[in-house]
């Protein structure tokens, strides 16, 4: 096969991988609009988006400083930053969730809830089959 070929091979399987990383967050914007028209309630949305939005975020920025760290040989920096944005990125959306149904009408909360339950399993298969690490998220 030529140089050629294997180079548009590789951008597809990259653009594919990109596609995955990124399908949580498509299903979010994709959720907006149906929330829209089936009328939902926008609160539980706006909540569950914006924590998955912070959770996503967090785990961005742990990834790069475990990435760092491990190049520095650090490993117990990384296993540490990698375990407390797990555990603290897993507090984030469950408190906004539970927050949202006690603070405004349950119906929010169940939205939200519902919205969290679809994007983390979209997360988790998408994550799988990209590949990578599954870690909640």
């Amino acid at each position: 096969m030529s140089t050629l070929a294997l180079d548009a091979s590789e951008r597809r399987g990259a653009g594919a991988s990109a596609i995955l990383r990124y399908l949580d967050l498509v299903l979010l914007a994709l959720a907006l609009p149906v929330f829209v028209a089936a009328d939902w309630p926008l609160l539980g949305y706006a909540v569950a988006a914006g924590a998955w939005v912070a959770q996503r975020l967090v785990l961005a920025y742990a990834d790069k400083r475990a990435a760092r760290s491990l190049a520095a040989g650090d490993r117990r920096d990384a296993f540490k930053t990698t375990a407390v944005s797990t555990m603290g990125r897993v507090w984030l959306v469950s408190v906004a969730v539970l927050l949202v149904g006690l603070l405004a009408e349950r119906e929010d909360g169940l939205a939200a809830a519902l919205l969290v339950t679809a994007l983390f399993t979209t997360y988790l298969i998408s994550a799988g089959l990209a590949g990578r690490d599954a870690g909640p998220s």
